[in-house]
């Protein structure tokens, strides 16, 4: 594997490669879920091969086409094993890192910390956005070229009709997930309901 030339020579590379600093300490929490067995016909894709790949695809959004060359592993084989290694990842991680929170009093204390380190208050959580490619119509320009130099649109996981049929939608809808009541913001008297915010990058209009 070419990772396994890029660790040895250039750690920092590594991590910056994979986007994460504790890959060592991931990979012994998850390997026993991920392994697999060498067999008489062929030796098994290691299970540090398999998160390497996994984490590569969750950083980056790129296909299983490309990480194909990058790795050397087929796209085929690829698109089997980043679902399980995903799922390992949660199964194993869910109950210190996934954990929701249940009642007023935690949510308070998540809002209390987006406070505290980005002065935002009444904030529950923040959304992350996604640029799906797409190749466009000869007719639309360059209205959807966006500052990686590909034809994208943004996907956003709490707007549209998909929202609106999702659990998530009808826990927030009917409060089974304890959101506090509103609350006034700070030096004001007027209450206003807490939040989820999108993380939105900033560029300069040349980029689009």
């Amino acid at each position: 594997m070419l990772n396994n030339k890029l660790l040895s020579e250039d750690p920092v590379c590594y991590r910056n490669y994979l986007r994460m600093s504790s890959f060592e300490n991931l990979l012994q929490r998850v390997e026993n879920n991920i392994a697999k067995i060498d067999t008489f016909m062929r030796d098994s894709i290691s299970a540090r091969s398999r998160l390497e790949v996994t984490l590569r695809f969750l950083a980056t959004g790129e296909t299983y086409r490309s990480l194909m060359y990058d790795t050397r592993i087929h796209e085929s084989t690829i698109s089997r094993f980043v679902p399980e290694v995903c799922q390992a990842i949660y199964n194993i991680l869910k109950n210190t890192y996934f954990k929701m929170p249940t009642s007023e009093n935690d949510w308070e204390k998540v809002a209390e910390q987006f406070y505290l380190k980005w002065d935002f208050p009444n904030c529950l959580e923040a959304l992350d956005r996604r640029h799906i490619k797409f190749r466009p119509p000869h007719s639309s320009g360059s209205y959807f070229f966006n500052y990686k130099g590909n034809h994208s649109i943004v996907l956003l996981g709490l707007c549209g009709g998909v929202f609106r049929e999702s659990f998530l939608s009808q826990a927030i809808a009917n409060n089974s997930v304890n959101f506090p009541p509103a609350k006034a913001l700070p030096g004001r008297s007027l209450k206003v309901p807490y939040v989820v915010v999108q993380m939105m990058l900033f560029h300069s209009p040349r980029e689009y």
